[in-house]
């Protein structure tokens, strides 16, 4: 199946549902690694919407990236309650343990607020971490 074919069957599997453009982008980012620009163009066509709405959408929205990047991704939330928590102390020695091979993500609440610092890697979430906790979890993404 070629990639504009399957982008068409991921558009196909949302179709009547209301509000469909971010179920289709986050199925072609999982899918793909990326939304680029010629995905933008596909959804538009099957979505009967200009690429430029499309393209403020993706562009909006940090989940969606225009290009495939292989590295495993760890997400620190620095939000206020992780902030609280001391995350923010845990950067530098995070930054050094991820070097060039994990890509660090900052968020904005991993719904983790009363037990933070957090980290999510794919869907596992990790709490309570310190310098050496979150330096474990990057090392093993």
């Amino acid at each position: 199946m070629t990639k504009a074919e399957r982008i068409a069957s991921i558009c196909a599997a949302h179709a009547g549902r209301e509000g469909p453009m971010l179920p289709i982008l986050h199925d072609i980012q999982a899918e793909f690694g990326c939304v680029d620009e010629a995905s933008e163009a596909l959804v538009a066509a099957e979505l009967n919407l200009t690429r430029a709405e499309v393209h403020g959408v993706v562009s909006f929205y940090h989940d969606f990236t225009p290009a495939a990047d292989p590295r495993p991704v760890v997400q620190i939330c620095r939000a206020e309650a992780c902030k609280a928590r001391g995350v923010e102390a845990l950067i530098d020695r995070a930054r050094s343990a991820a070097g060039d091979r994990v890509k660090l993500k900052t968020v904005y609440c991993l719904g983790l607020c009363s037990a933070g610092p957090a980290a999510r890697v794919g869907d596992r979430l990790h709490a309570w971490l310190d310098e050496d906790g979150l330096a474990q979890v990057i090392e093993q993404a």
